[in-house]
């Protein structure tokens, strides 16, 4: 699978690579970054999955993450992309292409996150013209639901997924 690489005026989202890990760890060890996607730093392991999952989702769906960084310095800013993740989770959202989107720390308040979904939308548009999009997001993950809301998601119930409480998102068409 040819994993496209997009670019945005300030980013460059890429198919994640070995040479990502270290800096994607380091993302995923944070507690700031974690405290609204499942609360608790992943290890080396889980991170590792991760890795191989975003990686992974192109060949056998033809859709997944990228990792991204800043094109200027070549930072890593996080990761966006789609996954249909089978999540225990109603309304199911099986055959979706589920977005997912995380940043590291230093790039939060930035506008990278906008960015760099808005590029993940406008290709999965062309490329797979899916009816619908969704997201879950923790209901008190503020910034993640006003981007959601500000790049066109919309809420369609609230949830729990793991036991926490969520909000299912979505984007028509």
């Amino acid at each position: 699978m040819n994993v496209p690489t997009l670019t945005t005026a300030r980013l460059i989202l890429s198919p994640p690579q070995l040479a990502d890990f270290e800096d994607s760890l380091a993302m995923w060890s944070d507690p700031l970054v974690v405290r609204h996607v499942g609360g608790r730093p992943f290890t080396e392991e889980e991170s590792w999955t991760r890795l191989m999952r975003a990686r992974g989702l192109w060949e056998v769906l033809g859709f997944g993450y990228w990792a991204v960084r800043e094109a200027s310095t070549g930072r890593y800013v996080g990761e966006v992309g789609f996954g249909d993740l089978r999540r225990d989770l109603e309304p199911s959202l099986y055959g979706l292409p589920e977005m997912g989107w995380v940043l590291a720390a230093w790039a939060h308040g930035h506008g990278f996150g906008t960015e760099a979904v808005r590029a993940g939308l406008a290709w999965i548009d062309e490329a797979l013209a899916p009816p619908v999009v969704p997201c879950i997001i923790d209901v008190e993950n503020t910034p993640s639901i006003a981007l959601a809301t500000k790049v066109g998601f919309t809420l369609k119930t609230h949830t729990t997924f793991k036991g926490a409480p969520i909000v299912v998102m979505e984007r028509r068409a």
